[in-house]
């Protein structure tokens, strides 16, 4: 019975300290962003201050999170693509940024909506509207959900 609780008390030890070494967030100059990320600052964010870029690195994973002066927010995956871009207090998402399937279906049927947030994984995507309306379209850019 002593063994067992030795082995569970070290055990517990362990396992509160290992979440607390697995993350590591730390702010980086721009420069230090993976060359795709810069490439879009450069050329669709180039007006606009940064506020300040960070990395979040996990064990097996590395993102990057750039947020502007003026509330805009960027996170982008470890090889430089984007994954979430937020412009919902000021601006719009470049129209360039959204795939060309949801721009058409956004164009018929919400014409007078901005596009002022968009978020991708796996499954597919999901755009905020200026009105609230959140929309979730799958890998083939079919609506398959909305959310207010």
């Amino acid at each position: 019975m002593k063994k067992f609780t030795i082995f569970l008390v070290s055990l517990f030890a362990v396992l509160s300290i290992l979440p607390a070494s697995a993350g590591d967030d730390h702010i980086i100059p721009v420069g230090e962003l993976p060359s795709p990320a810069r490439q879009l600052l450069e050329t669709y964010f180039k007006e606009v201050g940064v506020s300040y870029a960070k990395v979040d690195e996990d064990w097996f994973d590395r993102e990057y999170k750039v947020v502007f002066v003026n509330g805009m927010k960027i996170e982008f995956l470890k090889d430089g693509s984007w994954k979430e871009i937020d412009c919902r207090y000021n601006g719009e998402v470049p129209a360039d940024l959204v795939p060309k399937e949801i721009v058409d279906y956004l164009g018929q049927t919400f014409v007078e909506r901005r596009t002022v947030g968009i978020e991708r994984d796996r499954r597919g995507y999901e755009v905020r509207l200026d009105n609230g309306l959140d929309l979730k379209f799958d890998r083939r850019f079919r609506l398959v959900g909305t959310d207010d």
